[in-house]
């Protein structure tokens, strides 16, 4: 079994953006220990009158550790805060003034907050609780064994430490928080540009259904009704109509599966210029030469884009139904305006279809076509009804309003 090696603990302030503060805890750290060592050394001997060898063993344990700080906040606590205690004990055998400090020296006290703040920008609010626990019980059990001892200044170091640790905690905490709102921002940023994307996606799925499917039927009505619609086709010709139709019911298959396809994988595309209502005599034209008799009410009027478009996808979609369930079937298709000019009416009504050899294109759908339909009216604002007739034949029928909100 192969060994995985423990991750290194970070330094403090690591993740800064600015390199000068990710090096001040290093730049700290040191210039309080190169402060501190010396110092500590001298005013544990001359001030406090302690064995040289104690002080500066007292002094390496007490300061050497600030180091080690910057990336192990906690460790260096328990040999800080070891060494402190030991210090405050060896002092009760030396013989000083009553103008020193004790149980802490001030060297101890500036050391000790120093860690104090590593501690706070590093670990838990929990630990940093015990740790002020520990503290305030080493200092009172202290003052418990010498209390002749005591005087004002013998609880600075915890007081001190308990404020630094407070503030330092609530700064870290704030800037968790603030950190952890910024990435749920840009999740969030993120989840809206993908779905964004999926609406595109949809969009462009339903593009192509409608341009597509529609060009596809037609060919394929035109070619299997070539044989009964043209008088004395060759042999050869009947079979070159016939492999035509065989290959576009092929394609229509395959472009069904890749509307799933679309609809789902991450693909982009591009839309073409959209068409407007006057292109819809183009639509009316090409389902005529498929040998469906259409009778068509044009309407020039200016409309919005979105609207002209909506229109003209809603005729392209139900000449398409009809070509592919009811060829052959006489159609009526009727664009016009409402008395007060602020709402466009879209009819395609076709009858039933007439008794040919050849059969339907498709005997069901994938149920595309009314979905799309009915999302294009819905983002303009208008309102739709498409269902059978009692004839046999089948409505759609849709009302735009020209003011209407901006699909885009």
């Amino acid at each position: 079994m192969t060994s995985v090696e423990p991750e290194r603990p970070r330094p403090l302030l690591a993740s800064a953006s600015h390199r000068w503060v990710r090096l001040l805890p290093w730049g700290l750290a040191f210039v309080l220990c190169v402060a501190l060592l010396p110092t500590t050394i001298q005013v544990l001997t001359v001030d406090y009158g302690l064995n040289a060898g104690v002080a500066s063993l007292l002094a390496v344990a007490q300061s050497a550790p600030l180091l080690l700080a910057v990336t192990r906040p906690l460790l260096a606590w328990y040999v800080v805060f070891a060494a402190d205690v030991a210090g405050a004990l060896a002092l009760l055998s030396a013989e000083y003034g009553e103008r020193q400090e004790w149980p802490f020296p001030p060297m101890q006290i500036v050391g000790y907050i120093g860690l104090c703040l590593a501690l706070g920008l590093r670990e838990s609010r929990r630990t940093l609780v015990l740790v002020w626990l520990a503290t305030a019980g080493a200092n009172v059990g202290l003052l418990y064994v010498a209390p002749d001892r005591v005087n004002d200044r013998s609880i600075l170091l915890m007081i001190l430490g308990g404020v630094t640790l407070l503030i330092t905690g609530v700064l870290r905490e704030r800037h968790e928080v603030q950190r952890r709102l910024t990435e749920q921002e840009t999740i969030s940023e993120a989840e809206r540009g993908r779905r964004t994307l999926l609406e595109e996606r949809a969009r462009i799925a339903r593009e192509l259904h409608d341009v597509v499917a529609h060009h596809m039927s037609v060919i394929t009505v035109q070619a299997d009704t070539a044989e009964y619609r043209l008088a004395e086709l060759p042999p050869e010709v009947r079979g070159e109509f016939t492999s035509i139709a065989a290959t576009a019911r092929e394609s229509l298959g395959e472009m069904r599966r890749l509307l799933g396809v679309l609809r789902s994988e991450e693909t982009h595309g591009e839309v073409a210029p959209q068409p407007d209502l006057a292109q819809i005599g183009q639509l009316v034209a090409a389902t005529e030469r498929a040998g469906g008799p259409v009778e068509f009410t044009p309407c020039d009027a200016d409309v919005p884009e979105a609207v002209g478009l909506s229109a003209y996808r809603i005729v392209q979609e139900a000449l398409a139904n009809v070509v592919r369930h009811a060829p052959g079937a006489a159609t009526r298709v009727s664009l016009s305006l409402s008395d007060g000019g602020d709402r466009l009416a879209v009819l395609v009504v076709n009858g039933p279809p007439p008794e040919l050899p050849a059969a339907p294109l498709e005997q069901s759908g994938t149920g595309h076509g009314l979905v799309g339909m009915r999302e294009r009216v819905r983002l303009v604002d208008g309102t739709f009804d498409a269902g059978p007739l009692p004839d046999g034949g089948f409505r759609v029928a849709a009302d735009l309003p020209l003011n209407g909100k901006d699909p885009g």
